[in-house]
């Protein structure tokens, strides 16, 4: 309160910025920007690149890989409607993100500095929520509500086409959605000729590659969606399925390409307001069936032996899980959340004799594999003051994994298989997490966020119990798209990391004419789940000494345990540059991002850090019309990985221009990518293993990184009902 003149208390009014009314720790992409990324691209995990601190590890057309703050794939916990998927392949190609197309997408939500327990849980990184579009009733006494909506959208660069269709019926209870999708692109060309021109392979004479096209990155992809919910004054029950058919998608930093990833989802989830607080409950399976071979533009070499009939290699991943959670105010100041979650995880992964030296039995990777984890969390939030917030919370799991016994596919398997199987590969491992947020809104012009979080993430199946040195099958594990080869350890220990970030939010009192947002932070990670080279031999000698020390080439590598440390931050701002009735609004905004991640053990980089990166666009609005520039700015990737040989990248520029116009129905979208065409090697998109025989060490070119795609013109169209 503040005194006046004549004695009297005045009331003082703080108000925030957009950002202070979002849970602590969260940001959201612009509603503009995610619609307009959702007309261009096959690849949900496309729709975070605008977020501070996010990169995208390249992989196939449909399912890159999020980067946050250095940290990747299962070091993030990534929700799709509420429910923790999990990737059933051991190059982790069919990840999270790719089990929904971004025209389904309605709200993204990004936890990436402090994590709350509350939505946090085994990972050591950044939580990503992305949502379906929230069920919508008829208003009261409206009678039945029907919506729909067609789109398709055309990108020159790889002749790539999609297309989608959703329609809804409601009435004041009820409410019934589909959703289907379809995508499908050929080769995508770089700006120019990057190795020499050539057949794919020696068996396949007729399937030519030109210089500038990035061999294996085609795809193909089907969706279905159908949901029903069904509400009352104080209740939603809600009911999804999901259906998923990948007939192909190339990978062009993996030696295999997947040839078929048939999933389904059922997804059942309830909420409930009471006097007391709000519940919320959900129940989901997901099962996978993925399948790897060699595409159009790879071929299987194996010796001399050339009437192998390639590799055929095939995974099902069953996962079921169950949350529940609680909030309960319990005064005006204090809310309490409480919760529980389960998780059930079997996966088998195994390859059928192809003939050569791959017969005459089926090799088994991982057979009844098994990863259960049990959770429960309590987070205790006080408003202390219109100015203060606060936020502490503590989650437990029990994480349990385990394995069957394996078999090679043949006695030159046998001595390792039996190693393998001889030893108690039954893991138990009890993780504590612990965060602390505060926010501090002391005016109208800025906001401050400031915690620090404890959290734990035990291995996954692949990091403990891919148990085979052979060469051959150490190169089909690879989850970094760096063409090496990786073997598990069945000791490895959760990593633990400790982490203290804040964040400075300045801004004029509306939020809208200018802001500017700084978010430095700080990681060690105890037991780091790192490599090591293989050496001292084996049943199958790609564990040598030249591979220890080979400072050149593909390499073998075992999963390991080491400390590291992480730091960087990330800036943000835009500002309103002028404002007319004729004219309408233009904008500058920008986002500059700065990552380091460093082995405090070996003083080895860490892999696959993204340098220093700056996006700069100018935004111009008048009515329905959209238009903007932007200018991607990256820094030549020079601190490198040498214990897997990574290879440095050139910095770049690229101009991008998207325009759009939305009427009462219509929207018109209209983009050019990478206007100059310039060539560029993307510093998250891994070795070239694009084409030829990706099998052979010594047959496919080391040091050749994955080029990232010339100019592409851009059109889209939706038209809603």
């Amino acid at each position: 309160m503040a005194v006046a003149q004549d004695g009297t208390l005045q009331p003082v009014t703080v108000k925030a910025s957009a950002n202070a009314a979002q849970p602590l720790g969260a940001v959201t992409p612009d509603p503009a920007d995610l619609k307009a990324d959702r007309a261009f691209t096959s690849d949900t995990a496309g729709l975070l690149r605008n977020l501070p601190g996010v990169g995208l590890y390249g992989a196939g057309g449909v399912s890159s890989l999020p980067s946050v703050h250095g940290l990747a794939d299962d070091r993030l916990r990534i929700q799709v409607d509420g429910m923790d998927l999990v990737s059933a392949c051991g190059n982790h190609m069919n990840p999270p993100l790719s089990y929904i197309d971004p025209t389904r997408v309605g709200s993204v939500r990004l936890f990436a500095g402090i994590t709350p327990v509350s939505v946090g849980g085994d990972s050591i990184g950044a939580t990503i929520q992305v949502d379906s579009p929230e069920a919508e009733f008829a208003a009261p006494g409206r009678g039945s509500l029907v919506k729909g909506e067609l789109g398709a959208s055309y990108r020159s660069n790889g002749d790539s086409l999609a297309a989608h269709a959703s329609a809804s019926y409601a009435t004041e209870q009820l409410n019934l959605r589909y959703d289907g999708s379809s995508a499908r692109s050929g080769n995508y060309r770089a700006a120019r000729a990057f190795k020499a021109e050539g057949a794919a392979a020696s068996d396949k004479p007729d399937r030519r590659l030109s210089g500038d096209e990035v061999g294996s990155t085609s795809y193909r992809s089907r969706n279905h969606a159908l949901a029903v919910a069904a509400k009352s004054d104080r209740h939603l029950l809600e009911a999804r399925l999901g259906l998923q058919d990948i007939p192909y998608q190339g990978f062009p930093n993996q030696r295999m390409d997947m040839i078929g990833n048939d999933s389904s989802q059922v997804n059942l989830s309830y909420r409930g307001r009471f006097d007391w607080g709000a519940l919320q409950a959900r129940a989901y399976r997901e099962k996978t069936r993925h399948s790897m071979q060699f595409g159009h533009d790879k071929q299987f070499w194996y010796g001399t032996t050339s009437n192998v009939p390639g590799m055929p290699m095939d995974t099902e991943g069953v996962n079921t899980g169950a949350q529940v959670k609680a909030e309960m105010a319990l005064n005006a100041r204090d809310t309490l959340r409480v919760g529980a979650e389960a998780q059930r995880y079997r996966l088998d992964d195994w390859w059928l004799p192809s003939g050569g030296g791959m017969a005459p039995d089926t090799f088994w990777s991982i057979r009844d594999g098994r990863r259960d984890r049990l959770d429960v969390f309590g987070e205790w939030e006080a408003r202390w003051s219109p100015q203060w917030l606060s936020q502490v919370g503590v989650r437990s799991a029990n994480v349990r994994s385990d394995t069957g016994p394996v078999q090679g596919y043949n006695a030159g398997y046998a001595a390792e298989a039996a190693a393998f199987n001889a030893r108690d590969r039954k893991r138990t491992d009890n993780n504590v997490d612990f965060t602390a947020l505060a926010r501090y809104v002391p005016n109208a012009v800025a906001t401050y966020e400031f915690g620090y979080a404890h959290k734990t993430r035990s291995p996954n199946l692949y990091e403990r119990y891919a148990w085979s040195t052979g060469g051959m099958a150490m190169r089909m594990i690879n989850f970094a798209g760096d063409g090496n080869g990786y073997v598990g350890d069945m000791d490895l220990r959760p990593e633990v990391a400790n982490t203290v970030s804040a964040t400075a939010d300045w801004h004029d009192p509306s939020g809208e004419a200018w802001s500017v947002r700084l978010t430095p932070y700080l990681s060690y990670v105890h037991d780091f789940i790192d490599t090591k080279r293989c050496g001292g031999g084996g049943a199958m000698s790609a564990c040598s000494a030249a591979n220890s020390g080979a400072r050149e080439g593909f390499v073998y590598l075992r999963f390991a345990n080491e400390d590291a440390r992480l730091y960087g931050w990330d800036l943000s701002g835009s500002t309103e540059l002028a404002r007319t009735q004729n004219w309408g609004s233009v904008t500058l905004s920008g986002l500059l991002s700065y990552a380091r991640g460093k082995n405090r053990r070996t003083g080895d980089n860490l892999y696959n850090i993204m340098p220093l990166n700056a996006r700069i666009t100018l935004n111009h609005r008048m009515g329905g019309w959209r238009a903007a520039a932007e200018v991607l700015l990256v820094a030549s990737k020079e601190r490198l990985s040498s214990v897997r040989n990574e290879v440095a990248t050139a910095g770049y520029a690229l101009l991008n221009l998207r325009a759009s116009h939305e009427w009462a129905r219509v929207r018109l979208d209209v983009g050019i990518e990478n206007v100059f065409d310039r060539f560029y090697n993307h510093p998250l998109g891994g070795a070239y293993l694009g084409q030829g025989r990706t099998m052979a060490a010594t047959a496919v070119p080391w040091g050749v990184p994955v080029p990232g795609m010339g100019r592409s013109i851009n059109l889209g169209m939706t038209m809603t009902f």
